[in-house]
């Protein structure tokens, strides 16, 4: 199985992530979040295989995030709102991102990442 891997090549932690998809022989197309930002309708069938909230899918600690003050904004903002802005920019959103058939994992944490082995 080949997986969709969605990164920013100059994060530290999309880094690691790629380094354990190497080191466990896991194959995958790279795709940079930012050249490439992931479409609304990507993201909508995300969110859905996912099983997880919207929420998780913004990247919280950029400072995209932060200087568009969206922790304040996005409690009052529907869920179509919140698509389009999401999809408006790669910086906005959690990475990495990996992507298969029937699995999305959300950031990197290595425990979690076992499931695709």
């Amino acid at each position: 199985m080949r997986y969709l891997f969605l990164e920013y090549p100059k994060c530290s932690t999309c880094q690691k992530a790629k380094k354990w998809l190497d080191e466990n022989g896991i194959e995958y197309d790279a795709r940079h979040i930012v050249e490439r930002n992931p479409t609304e309708d990507e993201l909508k069938k995300w969110v859905a295989m996912s099983g997880q909230p919207l929420q998780k899918f913004f990247n919280t600690s950029g400072m995209v995030y932060r200087s568009m003050g969206l922790k304040d904004k996005l409690p009052s903002m529907s869920e179509e709102e919140k698509f389009a802005i999401l999809a408006s920019n790669g910086m906005l959103v959690k990475r990495p991102l990996l992507i298969g058939e029937d699995i999305v994992l959300i950031g990197f944490r290595p425990q979690q990442w076992e499931l695709v082995k």
